[in-house]
């Protein structure tokens, strides 16, 4: 037969197969070639019966799944017919069968028959990096660089989403640094090094590298953004003032607009972020996303009105996520005490992040409202996700029991909790502070006892058997020896320090005491500290500066009853 029946055959079958195996070039993530393509350069071949019997026959192995089978008949049909369309067939089936040295060599044919591919260049590349081999893979990377010069600086763009996902982040800026050398004075070379540098955790480099190409392209909004992501991280008056001076210059620049907005949020410039993000939903009124930020950041305002206004518009828009905007609206119903329609929107919420909260909040304002039993049948009903929301419900349910003065009901409530869930050390926790409280103290420390088994650096575990005995004066000793080691594990915490500042007053250590209770209550002048630091120095003798110290507290807390009942037994004394 002559060349051209052979050449229709196989570019029908090729097309074919095209069809039935789109996966193939999913297998490396590039860019697509250029749209004009050079001329092939096609062998002059005959079409005989066995070449057609074996093209045949690679295609139906390659249709019935049989992948090794058919990149083998294709790897020998490349060396037998040196057609690069047969041989970039031949790429694609060996990529497909998982064999990826295989793959190398039918790549290294493909791109030997057709030299001016730079999609055969750039998927050998991408199957050298996976497999660790960075310098051949940079060797292939520097050719497709140099056969690219059609597509300008997209190369370069297209050469970090290629390198990207390699997880050494420090060879490929190795790599990268290497292979964008040759072209110091190309915009996107510099930004695609400084791109790397990021993901190499080298913020320096990469801001360097990024404001180099601003320099080559002053206005190109890629390295105007790139350069005001890393100032914002150390320099956030600059970044910002970087994105307003672009976006005068390049009003309709609405990514840019956003970054900027989004920035002035995170300066916490709500004002001015809320302005941005106005301008863009006018730009885009059909945006719900838009009118849910506008909306948080009115709440961040106290601007319920206006919250409110734009939390009903991203509802009405169809906002992705309906119901994190029936969370934000119960809130706001909460915020303006109208308990009943905070519940029904609180209600409305069915799935997603906001969904066990809302059942939190709506068993809490039942609760509120003298509807307990109630507040406790949704509880019961809510859907936990896992074993800390299981949890969570229990400690709840507790908690509203007690805040009823049902603290009985509520331990019974946390101990068939511990039933299902017996080393949850929250539940743990939980349980032992009822106990104690219900001066159940044998079970509190059990429970205790078996929390700092399971997690031995449970700070708060230490410090509550601690000072459970020294609240009750007794076991004074182990109780300093307790909160000492709560302290060791934990030594900024205040709590704790109280904890040891009283533990030192029961052993007789008065000015150990006095230093750690000044140091507590200088960190959080909390009233309880401030009644046993009041104790400590009555005791020294230092009646007037106890006095004076609770007298301070108690026009601060004028309400709290340890401090009333405090100055009334020293005033006793």
């Amino acid at each position: 037969m002559k060349p051209l029946g052979y050449s229709l055959i196989v570019s029908l079958l090729l097309s074919a197969c095209a069809q039935t195996s789109p996966k193939v070039e999913s297998q490396a993530p590039v860019a697509p070639a250029p749209a004009v393509a050079a001329q092939l350069v096609l062998p002059n071949i005959e079409l005989t019966d066995a070449l057609l019997y074996e093209i045949l026959l690679t295609d139906i192995a390659s249709q019935r799944g049989h992948k090794a089978l058919a990149a083998e008949g294709s790897a020998d049909l490349t060396s037998k017919t040196r057609d690069p369309r047969i041989a970039k067939r031949a790429a694609q089936l060996a990529l497909e069968s998982g064999d990826m040295n295989k793959a190398v060599v039918a790549l290294r044919q493909w791109r030997e028959l057709e030299p001016t591919s730079p999609l055969a260049g750039r998927m050998l590349a991408t199957i050298l990096l996976r497999g660790g081999k960075l310098d051949e893979a940079q060797a292939e990377l520097a050719l497709v660089l140099q056969g690219s010069e059609d597509q300008g600086g997209a190369r370069f763009v297209q050469l970090f989403q290629l390198v990207a996902g390699y997880p050494d982040k420090t060879a490929v800026l190795k790599l990268m640094r290497n292979l964008t050398e040759p072209y110091s004075q190309v915009a996107e070379a510099r930004w695609a090094l400084a791109q790397t540098a990021v993901l190499a955790n080298d913020n320096a480099l990469g801001l360097s590298e990024v404001k180099a190409a601003r320099g080559l392209n002053p206005e190109w909004d890629m390295a105007v953004s790139l350069e005001a992501q890393l100032l914002l991280k150390t320099e956030p008056k600059q970044a910002l003032e970087l994105l307003q001076r672009y976006l005068e210059r390049h009003a309709d620049a609405r990514d840019i607009r956003l970054q900027y907005a989004r920035a002035l949020l995170e300066q916490k410039q709500y004002q001015a972020a809320r302005e941005q993000f106005q301008r863009l939903s006018k730009e885009n009124p059909e945006s719900a996303e838009l009118a849910f930020a506008i909306a948080l950041i009115s709440l961040q305002m106290n601007d319920l009105k206006g919250a409110e206004t734009q939390l009903q518009e991203a509802l009405s828009k169809g906002n992705q996520n309906q119901d994190a905007v029936r969370y934000y609206l119960a809130q706001l119903s909460e915020a303006k005490e109208n308990s009943a329609e905070a519940i029904a929107r609180y209600r409305e919420v069915q799935g997603g992040e906001h969904y066990f909260p809302s059942r939190l909040r709506v068993a809490h304002l039942l609760a509120k409202s003298d509807k307990l039993d109630e507040a406790q049948r949704v509880l019961h009903e809510t859907e936990a996700a896992n074993n800390q929301q299981r949890a969570q419900l229990v400690m709840y349910e507790a908690q509203l029991l007690r805040e009823a003065m049902r603290a009985e009901e509520g331990y019974q409530v946390l101990q068939q909790g511990l039933l299902k869930l017996p080393n949850h050390t929250d539940l743990l926790y939980e349980t032992a502070m009822a106990a104690d409280k219900l001066e159940k103290y044998e079970a509190a420390e059990q429970l205790l006892r078996k929390l700092m088994q399971l997690k031995p650096d449970h700070a708060h575990a230490y410090n509550a058997l601690g000072y459970s005995f020294l609240a009750r004066n007794v076991r004074i000793e182990e109780g300093v020896q307790l909160v000492e080691k709560a302290l060791q594990l934990a030594p900024n915490d205040i709590a704790i320090m109280d904890s040891v500042g009283w533990g030192y007053f029961r052993s007789g250590k008065l000015d150990d005491s006095i230093a750690m209770l000044r140091k507590a209550y200088a960190s959080n002048p909390d009233p309880e500290i401030a009644t046993h630091l009041a104790e400590v120095l009555w005791a020294k003798g230092d009646k007037e500066e106890a006095n004076k110290l609770l007298r301070d507290s108690l026009k601060a807390n004028p309400d709290n009853a340890l401090l009333q009942a405090t100055i009334k037994k020293l005033a006793g004394q």
